[in-house]
């Protein structure tokens, strides 16, 4: 554990989700005095945890991939994934049903295993010729998922060009067409049969876009189900969250819950000098970290003169999708589901075109399904199943801002499980089925502050991605810095975990591409010097102290 030192920083960070627990943990290592402040009774942020009737769902993120994140970011801290989670990997890897000629019949259906060769062989069976398409798309996914990893998820972008070695030199033509082409035309350049497309595809709802909006850099993304490997922490997702939780306050961060924060405090020089809280409290600090939603924190809580992205700014950028969330107590079993399971609409870019034009999408939809009882049964009452149904919705967060909106919605949830239960081939389902509790776009604006209702963070598009993402540091408050899904490097929570570890980069005054060595030592903020932000604290410091003793 690291002790608090006479005369290290105090780093208040608002928000505890996954990249304020990840920030608080690494720079208390770091040897700052961290609190962190959560507006709500409970931590997790999107990743949270629900208990009712029996039943335990996560009620935010559930596929654990991108597992060098992980271990990245407990190798800073000098402990191990497996000492703190119990991942089992999955088989299948999820399960897909493709629409039929009958929209309320019988779909067609395969599994994806845990066993690439199979797949290849599978996906040739579908479509002669294709398999071998998906293989070389896959191996291609993970070169550049390697590339990523290695010169440009690590990276502040505080030097872009930084990001240019010999080897990206050689391979840019390629990254730039990657960068200016979708998603969706690589994909469909690759592989003829539209359902084995999906496969490819569904990945952009991840980045809260659509296969025609998202870079197709982020193909790399389809490595890391069809080759790397889905896994599940026993417990659930969550059950990553209590271990941010527990290395953060063993590390000497203090953890406050039901602490909302009121404003950011900036004095007439530009610097962050604490927050306020709602209850009027004064919480002091050197530097503030906001892993907050990033709109929030610009409009709600940074005084308007101090504001890099004040709201006018924001009518250039896209939300990204929300979700309507059910979680489904079943009569009986439903074993037709695997622990991951992928509905798939034949009218595809109708369905997306729908949700990014901020229309309602049809019933039938494409709908994703965790049945997490299918690996952990533990997590359902005796005798019944739990379902976790997601369904990408437009963001609006006047969608269950109401009773009667709610209720609405609660029906079109039931609806959403018919076509699931015509699907899947399971008898009754809607009649063997209570519908426990919706999360509307509502919720996520009320709750989490998401701005404009939104899910997951900003859309990734090509204005919206790597350099051209809002940066991790204010450009008018010296001092305040950002953490996030919003921020670099993006969307998820891998890549929430790693925007910690650029936090601290900018405090240190890193600009180097790749990974921080690990474990981090004990009080490694004080290697800071008088570089990056702690540079800029140490050198305003000293100047306020020369000028006292001038009697200024």
């Amino acid at each position: 554990m690291s002790g608090a030192r006479t005369g290290a920083p105090r780093i208040v960070v608002i928000g505890g989700g996954v990249a304020g627990l990840a920030t608080a943990g690494l720079l208390a290592r770091g040897g700052a005095q961290v609190t962190l402040l959560e507006r709500n009774a409970t931590l997790g942020g999107r990743s949270g945890r629900l208990t009712v009737a029996g039943h335990t769902f996560d009620t935010g993120p559930s596929w654990y991939l991108m597992p060098e994140a992980f271990e990245q970011w407990f190798a800073l801290m000098g402990r191990r994934v497996e000492d703190h989670l119990d991942l089992i990997d999955l088989d299948p890897r999820y399960r897909v049903f493709f629409e039929g000629e009958d929209p309320w019949g019988a779909a067609e259906s395969l599994d994806v295993s845990a066993d690439p060769e199979s797949n290849w062989e599978t996906f040739e069976e579908l479509s002669p010729g294709d398999g071998a398409a998906m293989r070389r798309y896959a191996e291609d996914a993970g070169e550049l998922y390697r590339i990523a990893l290695d010169r440009f998820l690590y990276t502040t972008f505080a030097r872009p060009l930084g990001v240019v070695d010999r080897d990206v030199l050689r391979r840019l033509p390629r990254l730039a067409s990657l960068l200016t082409r979708s998603l969706g035309a690589r994909i469909a350049a690759k592989v003829r049969d539209p359902r084995l497309r999906q496969i490819l595809g569904f990945h952009a709802v991840f980045l809260g876009s659509s296969p025609s909006r998202a870079p197709s850099l982020f193909s790399l993304m389809s490595h890391l189900d069809l080759t790397d490997g889905v896994r599940y922490p026993r417990g659930g997702m969550y059950a990553v969250i209590e271990a941010l939780a527990a290395i953060a306050r063993e590390e000497g961060a203090a953890v406050r819950t039901s602490s909302p924060v009121a404003r950011i405090v900036v004095d007439d020089a530009g610097f962050a000098s604490g927050v306020e809280l709602a209850s009027g409290e004064l919480v002091p600090a050197d530097a503030v970290v906001s892993a907050a939603d990033l709109h929030h924190t610009e409009t709600a809580l940074v005084p308007e003169e101090w504001r890099t992205h004040p709201e006018r700014s924001w009518r250039r950028r896209e939300p990204g999708v929300s979700a309507l969330l059910a979680m489904v107590e079943v009569d009986g079993k439903v074993d037709e589901l695997a622990h991951h399971s992928l509905f798939f609409t034949g009218d595809w870019d109708a369905n997306f075109e729908a949700i990014l034009g901020r229309r309602l999408p049809p019933v039938p939809a494409s709908v994703y399904v965790s049945r997490v009882g299918a690996t952990d049964p533990s997590v359902s009452a005796e005798g019944k199943d739990s379902l976790f149904l997601l369904v990408p919705f437009p963001a609006d967060p006047s969608l269950g801002s109401t009773a009667e909106s709610r209720a609405e919605l609660m029906g079109v949830a039931r609806r959403y499980l018919a076509q699931i239960g015509a699907w899947a081939g399971i008898e009754d389902l809607p009649g063997r089925s209570t519908v426990l509790k919706v999360t509307t776009p509502a919720d996520f604006a009320e709750g989490l502050g998401a701005w404009q209702g939104g899910a997951l963070g900003l859309e990734h598009t090509l204005l919206q991605s790597a350099m051209f993402r809002p940066a991790n540091v204010s450009s008018k408050v010296a001092n305040l810095l950002y953490a996030g899904a919003s921020t670099v490097p993006g969307i998820g929570v891998p890549l929430c975990l790693i925007s910690a570890e650029l936090v601290a980069k900018r405090l240190l005054g890193a600009v180097d591409v790749g990974p921080l060595p690990t474990p981090a030592p004990e009080g490694f903020l004080s290697l800071s010097k008088d570089q990056g932000v702690l540079g800029n604290l140490a050198r305003r410091a000293g100047s306020c102290q020369l000028r006292e003793a001038r009697g200024e």
